[in-house]
């Protein structure tokens, strides 16, 4: 695989987890990252972690993802600065509640479809006009296994992840006659807050680590990478067709 150098990288939920590990370690193959979260203390740590890693500093951006306008502002920014963008992890998300759909409150129905759902939607509007000048624009979204199990009390987040990958496949659809391309990714179980959220009585040592999953992120990135409107599963380290899945 080629280095990353010079590419720009944008990685959302860059703060910790997956989304933190996938940054550093596209930092580590010569990227530019850009990394948004909400958490600045999270944000300083990645850019600390990527120059002791020797790294180029990280372009820091400190953004809530249902500021709708702050994502197409952003967009902005990335144009006025470098012009284009070329690789994008749209990682962020929420899990919302682990209960019956009956007794899930509105409110936080609608901020897990918000978050999970509707600022990926505004990314793709944001940034696409900018992927589309790179050379070799390549969009990882992720998604989860819940998407497809669709198991009880789960309702909102799997909702919410089978709306993105739908997403995903139009988008990957209508970029099909351009260089860019675009796939949904299903890290399978990881150590992350949000799975011990998810699921408190797991034992954390059991699952892969973020930094597992960001190895298996990272070739994805790569211009050589030309595989589109695709599943990843990152536990089997293959590709599904989404026109016959299994």
């Amino acid at each position: 695989m080629a280095s990353l150098e010079g590419r720009i990288a944008l990685i959302t939920g860059a703060s910790r987890g997956i989304g933190y590990a996938t940054a550093l370690a596209l930092a580590a193959e010569g990227a530019q990252v850009v990394a948004v979260a909400r958490t600045v203390g999270g944000l300083e740590e990645l850019d600390d972690a990527i120059k002791a890693a020797g790294g180029l500093p990280a372009t820091l951006v400190p953004m809530d993802l249902t500021d709708m306008p702050a994502i197409d502002r952003l967009g902005a920014a990335i144009n006025e600065r470098w012009g284009r963008l070329d690789i994008l992890v749209a990682n962020a998300g929420v899990l919302g509640t682990i209960s019956p759909l009956g007794h899930v409150e509105a409110k936080t129905f609608e901020k897990v479809m918000t978050v999970n759902v509707t600022s990926t939607w505004r990314l793709i509007r944001s940034l696409e006009p900018l992927l589309t000048k790179s050379d070799a624009g390549r969009a990882l979204v992720l998604s989860s296994g819940a998407a497809h199990s669709a198991r009880a009390f789960w309702g909102p987040y799997a909702a919410s992840k089978a709306a993105v990958e739908a997403l995903v496949r139009v988008w990957a659809d209508e970029m099909s006659q351009t260089p860019l391309c675009v796939n949904s990714i299903d890290p399978g179980a990881t150590r992350t807050a949000m799975r011990a959220q998810a699921v408190p009585g797991e034992d954390p040592a059991t699952l892969p680590k973020p930094a597992d999953v960001a190895a298996r992120l990272v070739p994805l990135c790569h211009p050589d990478m030309t595989v589109s409107g695709k599943l990843f599963k990152v536990r089997e380290n293959r590709f599904l067709d989404y026109r016959s899945p299994e």
